[in-house]
């Protein structure tokens, strides 16, 4: 499928609608049937939700906030929950659907949702964090829960954020339910290994990309965009592989070293500054600039949408391994592609934080909590697996690695709706 090139920048970076094109084609190589198509293609449910917070100088405020759940064909929804000025319906019915890729991706018996308030979390104190995560949770209480939908930290909330929607839905069933969130603290139900999670699951798929196109891992070149959680422990696990991270790009300012960042240096520079600008040993460099540098691994883990037209042809990374979701536009996808870029794409590169979200969600329900090398190397074993999958379909249906990951991914999801019939 040929993706129109006089799309406006507005159009290119929609989110639903670059999920929506690559469900299409990855539907049609499929030959999957117009019924089941029009299934898939749409959220189960959507749910909005306006709701007051009362803010430290007293005033009351009306906060926005959102809960997509694309599908529990096979089993509860699962997604993260953010908190951003610009969260927007169409960016969160995307998330959604792409949590159900991702999970059939990996193989877990979950279904995809996503969530999100439309709010800046710098401008607001803990306590009124605190007071908008309990009401929003108030207000979707009866439609999350352990059978139902499994809500997990996003961009911009953390373990903390999860200890207060689990306290909130315990409260108003009268008991401790730890399985409700993924994401929380060791002490309340978390899981070990669930921080690095999604940084470990992408420095698994960046080595098996690398024994599948003969590099060396040793020395192997990477530039990291984003320096959260995600991009932080992969680039920490990287180099722990000996990978040699020359680059890190923020939103605030990039560095550069072309022998290398000391990125455990960097890690304590950012937990006392608040921000990699400044770090000495390296370069400043424009960070948007930086993603367009030779590399061998070029690491997206913060946003969408930053390789589109606009930039892609200027991309020189060997391998594209995608840690944010939905980082590339379907029309910077064709320039890639062109140039025979090796694309590691998001619903499976960065599957690590919902497969170690699954082992958490086991583990409560069993009430038996396992040790860190027990989750990593479970996490280790499912993604290189996944990579495999991937693979077997991108070469047996002549297909790039992201249509493949579609395709396996929606003949899961389809095969299970056939199996359980149309309720109609």
């Amino acid at each position: 499928m040929q993706v129109n090139e006089i799309l406006t920048l507005d159009q290119e970076t929609n989110p639903w609608a670059a999920q929506e094109a690559r469900f299409n084609e990855a539907a049609e190589k499929l030959g999957l049937e117009e019924g089941l198509q029009k299934v898939l293609r749409l959220p189960n449910r959507e749910i909005i939700v306006h709701f007051p917070v009362l803010m430290d100088n007293g005033k009351i405020e009306v906060f926005t906030g959102y809960r997509v759940q694309h599908s529990v064909a096979r089993g509860p929804a699962k997604g993260g929950i953010r908190y951003a000025p610009d969260v927007s319906l169409d960016e969160v019915r995307a998330l959604a659907s792409w949590m159900t890729w991702k999970c059939a991706v990996v193989n877990i018996p979950f279904g995809g949702a996503k969530g999100g308030v439309i709010c800046d979390p710098r401008k607001m104190s803990q306590g009124e964090l605190e007071r908008l995560t309990r009401r929003f949770t108030a207000e979707l209480i009866e439609f999350i829960g352990p059978e139902k939908d499994i809500p997990a930290p996003d961009m911009n909330t953390n373990e903390q954020t999860m200890a207060w929607i689990m306290d909130t839905y315990s409260m108003h069933m009268r008991q401790t339910v730890t399985a409700v969130v993924t994401g929380k603290p060791v002490n309340i139900g978390g899981s070990r290994g669930r921080t690095a999670a999604t940084g470990r699951g992408l420095s698994v798929v960046c080595d098996e990309a690398l024994k599948h196109l003969g590099i060396a891992r040793e020395g192997c070149k990477v530039i990291v965009q984003g320096f959260g959680n995600v991009g932080s422990n992969a680039a920490k696990l990287l180099c722990e592989k000996r990978y040699n991270v020359i680059g890190i790009a923020e939103h605030d300012g990039g560095l550069y070293n072309a022998n290398g960042i000391d990125i455990h240096a960097l890690l304590k520079y950012k937990q006392q500054a608040g921000t990699v600008v400044g770090f000495k040993d390296s370069e400043a460099v424009d960070p948007l600039e930086l993603l367009t540098w030779k590399t061998d691994i070029l690491l997206p883990a913060a946003t969408e949408n930053v390789i589109t037209s606009r930039n892609a042809e200027r991309i020189q990374a060997r391998i594209l391994c995608e840690g944010a979701n939905g980082p590339t536009t379907p029309v910077a996808d064709e320039i890639l592609a062109d140039k025979k870029v090796f694309v590691i794409p998001d619903i499976m590169a960065n599957a690590g934080g919902v497969t170690t979200s699954y082992f958490e969600w086991v583990q409560d329900r069993m009430g038996f909590f396992w040790t860190e090398e027990e989750v990593n190397t479970r996490l280790d074993k499912t993604m290189a697996e996944s990579f495999a999958d991937v693979l077997r379909y991108a070469q047996a249906h002549n297909v790039n690695n992201r249509i493949a990951a579609y395709m396996l991914a929606v003949d899961r999801v389809a095969y299970n709706i056939r199996q359980r019939g149309i309720y109609a």
